[in-house]
């Protein structure tokens, strides 16, 4: 039986082939996006063909994101809620300003926070409903010149850990996403610093931040197996698994990251249970069955 599945930033890259393979998978999809009486007027128009109900939404404003979520709900009851929005970096840490960081994570944290708490009374009330957040491999190690990037995906770890734990009595599922490097358009909207003035001092460090990226496209264009859609299908997967029965974390990686955290997620589930056991609070990793 398919369910109601609402994805935030679905105007391109993973979002969109997401939206399109839960319906393909006869699942209702509210696909949301910003300004899509503007530039993402096609996107939306295809993904309405295709059967979804596009919900104007930015998750950076609090006015829309509770008129997005009045919206979706008029639909009926939503099943999950996949917080896919997000946008990377490139450059060096050093160089990106505060504001610059706040901007990013406005988006790949905040927005994420906006979207759960104005969902969570929904499921709450239900005493059922699932979450995904889609972070990446960089929230769980770093690479250079992604330093903000970095820095918020580990942010979204530490959130979605917390919420895993707080909701989890209530039925609610928290659940991430952890894709490695694709090749979708999220590289072509990468947020360089404003100010190079501090570039000069890093001229020396080999390779530099533009080098390190190109040789990264590189290395994507010769491993055609680093195939987006496995990062949709990992999700169409994953909803499809019952109450309970859903892992916390799903790494999707094809250019040897991948196998890597999967050793270190491991690890850190045995370190959780272990504290969590020690303090006696090791119930709150599992799913309360209401």
């Amino acid at each position: 039986m398919g369910k109601t599945i609402l994805i935030t930033g679905t105007s391109s890259g993973f979002g969109n082939l997401m939206a399109r393979s839960l319906i393909k998978n006869d699942h209702q999809v509210i696909a949301t996006m910003r300004d899509i009486d503007g530039k993402n007027r096609e996107a939306a128009s295809e993904l309405t063909k295709l059967g979804a109900n596009v919900v104007e939404l930015d998750v950076t404003n609090d006015a829309s994101v509770t008129a997005a979520v009045e919206e979706a709900l008029s639909f009926g009851n939503i099943d999950v809620v996949v917080n896919n929005a997000g946008i990377g970096v490139l450059g060096v840490q050093e160089a990106f300003s505060a504001d610059e960081f706040q901007k990013l994570f406005e988006i790949n944290v905040f927005g994420v926070h906006r979207v759960m708490r104005a969902f969570i009374p929904h499921f709450r009330e239900r005493q059922q409903g699932c979450f995904v957040n889609v972070s990446s491999l960089l929230g769980r190690m770093t690479i250079p010149y992604y330093g903000p990037y970095n820095a918020s995906k580990w942010a979204l770890e530490a959130l979605s850990e917390n919420y895993r734990t707080e909701l989890s009595q209530f039925g609610i599922e928290v659940c991430i996403l952890e894709p490695g490097g694709f090749p979708t358009t999220f590289m072509d909207r990468l947020i360089k610093p404003k100010d190079t003035s501090r570039d000069k001092s890093y001229e020396a460090i080999e390779p530099g931040p533009q080098l390190f990226f190109d040789n990264f496209e590189q290395a994507l264009k010769a491993n055609p197996s680093q195939d987006p859609q496995d990062v949709a299908d990992a999700l169409v997967s994953l909803v499809s698994k019952k109450r309970g029965e859903k892992e916390f974390r799903t790494v999707v990686d094809k250019m040897g990251m991948g196998e890597h955290i999967e050793g270190y997620n491991v690890n850190l589930n045995a370190i959780t249970g272990g504290i969590y056991g020690a303090f006696h609070i090791d119930h709150l990793l599992t799913l309360k069955d209401n």
